[in-house]
């Protein structure tokens, strides 16, 4: 037995799971072995660091032949980053946080599946509208950033918009029961983030997987401390998109207080010296509420297979329901 949908379908993967593209901890390696296990692995390429990118898409090619791909902050890229990934050639390209209206011909252009991650319906009808193949709709339960909506009642909405359009859910996804969630709400899919974070191929340090370890759904909070200190405001997230990390000494202080923060240097100065030094008092791990279901690291492979597998039997304890 094994799960069909439109997305094993649309990149000729055997499970309908995707790594979610996080920045600093989708690398190349966590992608190629989601790809490896029969997923399809997304790099982290964020705001577009060409280096970066260099180095984490020779390391996924390195590591698998089978189908990953690459995901941009909307807001952050231009059309020469744009124009880079494509020619790297990969399986897929995902825009998130902004309208990929600006660089949908491109891709279309070059054969490229295309997909948009959104966060309200209005996102997705603007997606619809720039011709994506697929609609990734993130849930608040998420690490890192996202919108307003949770994941429940927002990807089945988001399913009947899309009216054959492959839709994943995201946020909050942390293992086969989440998968079979996910599926019954008509969703072709998963994408999952916090789970493929506490794998051995991550990105994250020694010390960062130690106090994620440690951490549950109840060790975070969400809000846009994190997002002020870190950059000058010309480079700041949007401000409708919070980020959900683990709590720190830093969030417990500033988290709420955004006004305070933003006219506060010292405290924006601090926070970045803390974090080049690796105090973990300061480091943000994003991470969301899949939390609970983590205990310890796994290889990303055999995960994949072990969600895809756990979904299979969740489905079919289900359908023994149906009398």
């Amino acid at each position: 037995m094994a799960l069909h949908t439109p997305l094993t379908e649309l990149f000729g993967i055997d499970h309908p799971i995707v790594l979610a593209p996080m920045g600093d901890v989708s690398g190349g390696r966590l992608a190629a072995a989601v790809s490896e296990g029969g997923g399809l692995g997304l790099i982290g390429g964020g705001r577009g660091d060409l280096t970066m990118l260099a180095t984490e898409c020779q390391l996924a090619k390195q590591g698998t032949e089978k189908p990953w791909g690459v995901g941009l902050l909307t807001w952050a890229v231009n059309q020469e980053i744009i124009d880079w990934v494509i020619a790297q050639q990969p399986a897929a390209i995902i825009l998130s946080f902004g309208d990929p209206a600006p660089f949908a011909k491109a891709i279309h252009d070059a054969g490229i599946p295309l997909l948009a991650q959104v966060h309200s319906l209005d996102e997705a009808k603007q997606a619809l509208d720039a011709g994506v193949q697929a609609l990734v709709a993130q849930g608040r339960e998420a690490g890192g950033h996202h919108g307003g909506r949770s994941t429940l009642p927002f990807v089945p909405a988001v399913v009947d918009l899309a009216h054959g359009i492959p839709v994943l859910a995201a946020g909050g996804i942390g293992d086969g029961r989440g998968l079979a969630a996910a599926l019954t709400l008509g969703a072709a899919g998963a994408m999952v983030g916090t789970r493929f974070e506490a794998t051995h191929e991550s990105l994250l340090s020694a010390a960062e997987s130690k106090v994620m370890l440690k951490a549950k759904a109840a060790d975070t909070t969400s809000g846009r401390a994190i997002d002020i200190a870190a950059r000058p405001v010309e480079t700041r997230w949007p401000a409708e998109y919070p980020a959900r990390t683990l709590r720190s000494v830093f969030t417990d202080e500033w988290q709420d207080r955004d006004a305070e923060l933003d006219a506060n240097p010292q405290a924006q100065q601090q926070f970045r010296d803390r974090t080049a030094e690796l105090d973990m008092d300061y480091v943000p791990i994003w991470a969301g509420e899949a939390l609970d279901l983590i205990d310890d690291l796994e290889l990303a492979a055999p995960l994949v297979q072990k969600i895809a597998h756990d979904a299979e039997r969740a489905l079919t304890r289900a359908h023994a329901y149906i009398r």
